[in-house]
C-alpha cells in the first residue's frame, strides 16, 4: 500500500528538479534533471595532485601545476567536484545569495556522479570555513556548514561547525588579486576549540575555491592549533 500511495503522489505531484524545476522521474537518488546534469563539468584526471586544478587535456598523468611549483600551501591536497560554471555556479549562487538553503542537499548528492577521489571515512572530522558574525546575520546561514553537515550525514563523518571562527572582517575577495586576497584574509581566522582538532586528520569544507587563499589561511590556523593534517574539499573550482 505504501508503494501505491507514493506512486499516486508522484503522479499527481511529480518530483521536480531542485535546480530548474523541471518534472523528473523519481529514482530516489539525485533530485536533478538530465539537462542540468549535462550542464555540469565534473572534474576528473589529469589534475594537479596538490591543489586539484584540472588540466585541459583528457589524456596524461597527474602533475604539479605552475602555481603549486611556486606557492606554499598549508593544506595537503585540495579537491573540487566540478567547475564553477553553468548549473553549478547558478546553484551555488542561489544557495548563498537567494536564501535557498535546501539546495545544499541536492548539491551534495552530486558526489555520486563525480570522480570518487576522496575517502571521507579516512578523516576524523569535517570543518566548514566559517563566516564573520556580520555576514552570518546578513545571510542567515553558513553555506559551508550546510554542505559539511550534508556530507557528514551522507558519509558518516562528524561535522564540527564551530571549531573555526572568523573574528576579523575581510572585504569580499571577488575583485582582488592573489596577493591582495592573501593579505585580506591573513589573521581573519582562529581556532575556537584547539582540543577538537589536536592530532586530527581534518577535511576543510567550502563551496568554491578560487585562488585558495581562504582555505590556505584556515588550514594554517588549524595546523598551528595542533591538527595532524588538513585537506580541502569544495563543491566547485574556478579555473
Amino acid at each position: 500500500m505504501e508503494g501505491i500511495v507514493e506512486g499516486l503522489i508522484d503522479l499527481i505531484f511529480p518530483p521536480l528538479c531542485a535546480f530548474c524545476g523541471t518534472p523528473l522521474a523519481k529514482d530516489g537518488k539525485v533530485e536533478i534533471c538530465q539537462g542540468c546534469l549535462r550542464n555540469i563539468r565534473f572534474i576528473s584526471p589529469p589534475i594537479c595532485p596538490t591543489c586539484g586544478l584540472p588540466f585541459p587535456l583528457e589524456m596524461g598523468e597527474d602533475h604539479l601545476c605552475g602555481q603549486c611549483l611556486q606557492r606554499q600551501w598549508h593544506f595537503g591536497s585540495a579537491r573540487a567536484l566540478g567547475l564553477y560554471e553553468g548549473t553549478m555556479r547558478e546553484a551555488i549562487h542561489h544557495l548563498k545569495y537567494s536564501g535557498r538553503s535546501f539546495l545544499a542537499k541536492p548539491l551534495v548528492e552530486l558526489l555520486e556522479r563525480g570522480y570518487p577521489f576522496i575517502d571521507y571515512g579516512s578523516y576524523d572530522i569535517l570543518v566548514p570555513v566559517p563566516l564573520h558574525p556580520k555576514r552570518l546575520r546578513e545571510r542567515g546561514f553558513n553555506q559551508a556548514l550546510l554542505l559539511g553537515k550534508a556530507i557528514g550525514r551522507r558519509e558518516g563523518v562528524s561535522c564540527r561547525g564551530f571549531v573555526l571562527k572568523k573574528a576579523r572582517w575581510s572585504f569580499p575577495q571577488i575583485s582582488l588579486s592573489l596577493k591582495e586576497r592573501e593579505e585580506n584574509v591573513r589573521g581573519s581566522f582562529s581556532v575556537a576549540d584547539p582540543a577538537a582538532v589536536r592530532g586530527k586528520r581534518i577535511l576543510l569544507i567550502d563551496d568554491v575555491m578560487t585562488t585558495g587563499s581562504t582555505v590556505n589561511e584556515c588550514a594554517r590556523e588549524l595546523l598551528k592549533a595542533g591538527a595532524g593534517e588538513v585537506d580541502v574539499f569544495t563543491l566547485a573550482r574556478v579555473v
